[in-house]
């Protein structure tokens, strides 16, 4: 059973930047896939970006694409989504999530079994 902690979501402005970092414990973290999907209000939870458990391989949806990179610490059993030129239509709340034995690439949420509670992204223009 894997538990994951989101952290460092805030307001900022238009064209800043944000990392937000997801800890995970109660598992081996090396053999899960990692994603970060995001949902504002009235919306449904999208797929953000995704990395495999080895780091190699990484995913984005196109919104975020040359934007956000999302990284892995398998040492520190974290995953990372910096965030760049921030625009208004980011702002939601994000969320971590976990597959095992997955490449990471799924943009669909049934794909990930673990989640975390969320952090809020809040980008004002």
């Amino acid at each position: 059973q894997v538990q994951l902690v989101e952290s460092g979501g805030g307001l900022v402005q238009a064209g800043g930047s944000l990392r937000l970092s997801c800890a995970a414990s109660g598992g081996t973290f090396s053999r899960y896939a990692m994603a970060w999907f995001r949902q504002a209000p009235g919306k449904e939870r999208e797929f953000v970006a995704g990395i495999a458990w080895s780091g190699g391989n990484t995913y984005y949806a196109d919104a975020v694409k040359g934007r956000f990179t999302i990284s892995r610490d398998n040492a520190k059993n974290t995953v990372y989504l910096q965030m760049n030129s921030l625009k208004s239509e980011d702002t939601a709340v994000y969320y971590c999530a976990a597959a095992a034995y997955a490449s990471g690439s799924s943009d669909s949420v049934a794909s990930y079994a673990y989640w975390g509670q969320g952090t809020q992204v809040t980008v004002s223009s």
